[in-house]
């Protein structure tokens, strides 16, 4: 792999790395290559499922044939240009598409940079320009919005900086003649064997980055975060294991397939590692969601707390006997509320795991067989038994047992720090390695974490992290906009969701719509958009002169509470 991505990469030390290997956390082979293995024992099996492909039945492969056009895909990538190292910003919606390239990435030893369906031109622009990546994969159209045209108009942004060639891959029905068809590319292949030979010869390296996946950004655009192959091999093959998956197991994919845990935890790589069979569907809306995991027999999927109560509120409405051969419930990406954990087992007739992690290494999940109040009132504990977790006050003191404290962790696949943030990371990792996570924990004394908040200053919209910094300085784009603050505002569908307070300018007025106008007319993706303005005289500030945003958010959750307006 070229140097200028190891340049900006911060490895594990040697003796932690030496360690991992030698307790069998990381096998010393690259992703592609396990797949490929797996390929090979389960070959006739079914592997991949898209519902939705434009054939009317839909694209059904089996695992020998998913990772021959992967390795079709691979090779043709090569023959592109694209080099091994490079990267490819992946912004595709939950299609075969997604699967096979990734797959093909891996095996090419491409970086996948994975962005959201729902960014736009300010976050595709930073992750492409930060990446330094070469190529970008888009739908044609998703939702009504044209990728292909905003694709065009970032390569024509980097080319005319670096000069050098920048790609635009598309999968859709209306591939532009500049574009490269994504699936004529992902097709099947016309020599299996010699695309395989090729590729063998040519592996990455297990230490290699394998992917980038995204921060939930507190301090701005987020940031890279470089998974390893040895590390994200094993974040997958130990959560499929956790997950009791195996050749029976149907895994729904209902989330945004770029995320951490629809993608690895176990998602769609831990299940292809297994022998498994992946389903793709284009978003969990509970009908549509509820009619495939009868059709597809699904045994597994994952959820957010949003759409967990929303699949509840349904099945409570309209019954559950679709959801029969559903065996395990997976919700993560923000705190599940005790009172619906409760509800999942009798009213969906699965058994709930809970799972906290991030996308920077750390997992916790509940057990399958944890008794109920385990499973209900706690987020799990650490999935592998080398992850250090401590709970710490603000002085990095450890807290007393059963204490909230923020957590810091590290592990055999929590990176050490983000790619090119030498400046972050001196923030956001300790000098000995411990990663602050931002989050609040309790700890029972079984090991169970529980999670009590956040120390950051982040919006946590329905599993979408949004960084309240980021916000504010699009916010003061608006010329009437003197003072912004935005902070989390408690919701019962989503979590929260973002309220500004803002000081006008002597003068001036402002409306809610205005901001969204103005943020939208500059591509912020839409689940970033204030959703409530309130218009004050003065931010409230701290004894030291810092905006005081715990007073904020007391605020807006007692204007709801009282039905107070703006």
């Amino acid at each position: 792999m070229p140097s200028l991505i190891n340049e900006h990469i911060v490895p594990w030390p040697r003796a932690e790395a030496e360690r991992f290997v030698a307790a069998g956390y990381w096998a010393g082979e690259p992703l592609g290559h396990l797949l490929r293995a797996a390929a090979d024992r389960f070959a006739a099996a079914p592997a991949l499922v898209d519902v939705t492909a434009r054939d009317g039945a839909g694209l059904r492969l089996t695992h020998a044939e998913l990772v021959e056009r992967a390795d079709a895909a691979a090779v043709r990538l090569l023959d592109l240009g694209i080099a091994p190292g490079d990267r490819i910003v992946v912004q595709l919606g939950n299609g075969w598409e997604f699967v096979v390239l990734t797959l093909a990435c891996l095996r090419a030893g491409v970086v996948p940079v994975m962005a959201m369906p729902a960014h736009r031109r300010s976050e595709l622009s930073h992750l492409a320009t930060h990446s330094e990546a070469v190529a970008i994969a888009v739908a044609d159209r998703m939702r009504d919005f044209d990728h292909q045209a905003l694709a065009h108009e970032l390569a024509a942004e980097v080319r005319a900086v670096t000069g050098a060639d920048w790609h635009v891959l598309v999968a859709g029905d209306d591939v532009g003649p500049d574009s490269v068809d994504l699936r004529a590319l992902c097709a099947a292949s016309t020599d299996p064997a010699a695309d395989r030979a090729r590729l063998d010869a040519n592996a990455p390296s297990s230490r290699d980055v394998a992917v980038f996946l995204l921060s939930g950004g507190t301090t701005g655009l987020p940031k890279l975060i470089a998974r390893t192959h040895d590390d994200y091999a094993y974040n997958a093959r130990a959560s499929a294991e956790i997950a009791a998956m195996g050749p029976d197991t149907v895994y729904l994919v209902s989330l945004p397939a770029g995320h951490n845990f629809p993608l690895a935890c176990p998602g769609i790589l831990g299940t292809l590692l297994v022998g498994g069979s992946v389903v793709m569907l284009p978003s969990p809306e509970p009908s549509r969601a509820f009619a495939t995991i009868a059709a597809e027999a699904v045994t597994h999927t994952a959820l957010v707390p949003a759409v967990a109560g929303r699949w509840l509120e349904h099945a409570t409405a309209h019954g559950a006997a679709e959801l029969a051969s559903l065996r395990v419930l997976q919700v993560g990406g923000a705190r599940l509320a005790d009172e619906l954990a409760r509800q999942v087992k009798p009213t969906l007739g699965t058994a709930l795991q809970q799972v906290f992690g991030m996308a920077e290494g750390l997992l916790n999940f509940t057990r399958l067989d944890d008794p109920d109040d385990v499973v209900c009132t706690t987020q799990g504990r650490p999935l592998c038994p080398d992850d250090e977790v401590r709970l710490v006050d603000e002085s990095d003191r450890d807290v007393p047992e059963g204490e909230p404290g923020s957590l810091l962790t590290r592990g055999p696949y929590t990176p050490r720090g983000y790619y090119r943030a030498a400046e972050h990371n001196a923030r956001a990792f300790t000098a000995d390695g411990w990663y602050r996570s931002g989050d609040i924990c309790r700890r029972t004394p079984e090991g169970n974490l529980i999670v009590e908040g956040r120390d950051k200053d982040m919006i946590n919209r329905g599993g979408e992290k949004i960084s309240a910094e980021e916000v504010e300085n699009l916010v003061y784009r608006v010329p009437a906009v003197g003072q912004v603050a935005a902070v989390a505002m408690p919701d019962a569908v989503l979590g929260e969701r973002v309220c500004l307070y803002v000081v006008p300018r002597p003068g001036t007025t402002v409306t809610l719509a205005e901001i969204r106008e103005t943020l939208e007319g500059i591509g912020v993706a839409r689940f970033k958009l204030p959703e409530r303005l309130v218009i004050v005289d003065e931010l409230v500030s701290t004894k030291v002169g810092k905006i005081d945003k715990k007073a904020l958010r007391a605020d807006i959750a007692k204007r709801l509470a009282t039905g107070a307006g703006a």
